[in-house]
């Protein structure tokens, strides 16, 4: 009984040893691919952060609005956000394939699942920027032309066409992230289907008098030499 025991426990420390053998190299491979990418992602922060500010992208933010909403948001400057996004994603790029240098089959799952949403985060954060920008670029542009142009609540229609390019711009961060698609396919449909019926019941509602001016001048216009010639008769 007490062989038994003691064979037992010399298979399970030898196996637990065993282990550890295989575990330790690998466990410090994966240590040493995260420092180094911790170095790197610090360094290319910097350099992003260096470049963007020789670039002025904080007076670019400032003129196109995106400034603006950061500090409601609560966010850092444009410049600092950017630096901070592609130290992240450098980082976790390295964190990954230190875990993969773990060889566990689950960890190596985890990590294709991770890989593959990583470029789809990055491709709807880049369309995320760009329709902030384009939005707000396109809003005091719409709001000037509106205005010069006399017409009536300039400054709701810079707001709906606004609201509009901010639904198209989240429909398509959503498209690019893969979050149910058809729901948010669907719903985009409904919104811009309910926003066009709307516009093209209130041009009809307000255009109605200059449609009747217009028919009845049409009109009077063909009236009027069937009464100059009976005159003249």
């Amino acid at each position: 009984m007490a062989e038994a025991i003691l064979s037992t426990l010399r298979e399970t420390w030898s196996g637990y040893v065993e282990g550890l053998r295989l575990v330790i190299p690998r466990l410090l491979a994966m240590l040493t691919v995260i420092a180094a990418g911790w170095l790197i992602a610090a360094l290319a922060r910097a350099i992003t952060g260096k470049v963007l500010g020789w670039l002025r992208v904080a007076r670019l933010s400032e003129r196109t609005g995106a400034a603006e909403l950061l500090r409601k948001a609560e966010l850092p400057p444009a410049e600092r956000l950017a630096a901070s996004a592609v130290f992240w994603l450098l980082f976790l790029g390295f964190l990954l394939a230190g875990v993969d240098a773990l060889g566990f089959s689950t960890l190596q799952a985890l990590r294709s699942e991770v890989g593959l949403l990583v470029p789809r985060l990055a491709g709807a954060l880049a369309i995320l920027v760009a329709g902030l920008v384009i939005a707000n670029v396109v809003r005091p542009v719409v709001l000037l032309a509106a205005v010069n142009a006399g017409w009536p609540s300039a400054s709701l229609l810079a707001g709906a066409v606004y609201l509009l390019t901010m639904t198209i711009v989240t429909a398509m961060v959503l498209d690019q992230v893969g979050l149910a698609r058809p729901m948010v396919l669907t719903a985009f449909a409904i919104v811009v289907g309910a926003v066009m019926l709307t516009l093209a019941i209130a041009v009809g509602i307000a255009s109605a008098p200059l449609v009747r001016r217009l028919l009845d001048e049409r009109l009077a216009a063909r009236a009027r030499p069937e009464s100059d010639g009976s005159s003249h008769l």
